[in-house]
């Protein structure tokens, strides 16, 4: 059995060469690196990317339809339009959407009279995993027709097989309420009964992907900041962590490796959030990843990589950071290199080309 060198590394048994898992919407650098226009001909370059830097995995479009390019003028007039400056953004070939998180809700009262349970149906409303929570078993067949039906209930030996969850439990209340009533409300005990039942929207979830054939599963949420934690630890450990425990221990008991995805610096709840169970961390550059590596063997590990420093260009410099990520990757099976804090449409290209190939020469365990 060839074992595929991702799939190695979430079992925590990463070969020689590190495996790559980027978070990647930079076209300029895939026109730069291939001399294919993404933009005029998007499939006939993701196929020139697939040959030269396999390592990606970029999906490949069924169609060569041109792209419209993103204009910066039409992008700043939308955005006025919506009524507040700049509220929209380049990203990847496209832009981002309005952040309007909670509009539905204007005060706290209203925060304090919504039942996630009588709502159910999340369809029409945005808050990221807008589905239908009602039907468990409906939900079971919307996520088991992402994958093959002659799989059945287990992945084949080897082939890694992904599961997602955006909305783990901290992202529900931010997503429903938005930031500012969920700070405003989150501390009053009448927001006890409204987290209760948000765990049972995941709850069905998570009992949902212990059914699927996956290996993996990614469970989402932005509890910290680029500083550190956003809820106090009491908080976390009244509303948050106990939910982490029960929902893992599902997936645990099915085989399954979990792996918290989360931005910011994570370094207050590293040892909370394995004591959960997790199996390691998608996050980013600001937690300290040698630390984790030497405190968890073999721990799932990707995001060290900074895109602060691919954005200055400088050659010593993404030398210099790829060498310290492979250092990292030699303390753990489970690393992967990964620029943690995204490789955005903004990234000098040259610099994309230096990391990937500073990568292909130094990063290797032995």
């Amino acid at each position: 059995m060839v074992h595929d060198d991702k799939y190695l590394t979430f079992m925590g048994k990463g070969p020689r060469k590190v495996a790559h898992i980027e978070h990647w919407s930079c076209p300029d650098a895939e026109t730069y690196l291939t001399g294919i226009d993404y933009y005029e001909n998007p499939r006939l370059c993701r196929i020139k990317m697939a040959e030269l830097y396999p390592q990606l995995g970029l999906p490949i479009p069924g169609s060569n339809d041109p792209k419209p390019r993103p204009k910066e003028e039409e992008l700043e007039r939308k955005s006025m339009e919506s009524g507040e400056a700049r509220r929209r953004t380049r990203w990847g070939d496209g832009e981002s959407a309005d952040w309007d998180w909670g509009k539905k809700f204007k005060t706290p009262e209203e925060v304090f009279a919504f039942s996630p349970l009588q709502q159910m149906d999340f369809t029409k409303m945005p808050v990221v995993e807008s589905r239908d929570y009602s039907d468990e078993e409906g939900l079971y067949k919307q996520y088991r027709k992402l994958y093959p039906a002659e799989w059945g209930d287990k992945a084949p030996e080897g082939q890694l097989s992904i599961a997602w969850f955006y909305n783990t439990m901290f992202m529900w209340p931010l997503l429903t309420f938005g930031w500012e009533l969920f700070l405003e409300t989150c501390l009053d005990e009448r927001f006890e009964r409204i987290m209760d039942e948000i765990a049972e929207l995941s709850r069905r979830v998570f009992r949902v992907f212990s059914r699927l054939p996956v290996n993996v599963v990614l469970c989402h949420d932005d509890i910290v900041t680029s500083r550190g934690p956003v809820c106090s630890p009491e908080w976390m450990h009244k509303y948050i962590f106990p939910r982490y425990e029960e929902f893992w221990s599902m997936l645990k008991k099915a085989g399954k490796k979990v792996v918290m995805v989360v931005d910011g610096c994570i370094d207050a709840y590293v040892d909370d959030i394995m004591a959960c169970g997790a199996d390691g961390f998608i996050t980013e550059p600001y937690t300290d990843f040698k630390r984790i590596a030497a405190r968890y063997k073999d721990c799932i590990l990707a995001g060290e990589g900074d895109n602060r420093i691919l954005m200055n260009n400088n050659p010593d410099e993404i030398k210099d950071m790829v060498l310290r990520m492979a250092d990292t990757a030699k303390m753990s099976g489970g690393y992967f290199m990964c620029i943690g804090n995204h490789i955005p449409w903004n990234v000098p290209p040259e610099a994309v080309k230096r990391y990937l190939d500073y990568s292909d020469r130094y990063a290797y365990r032995w």
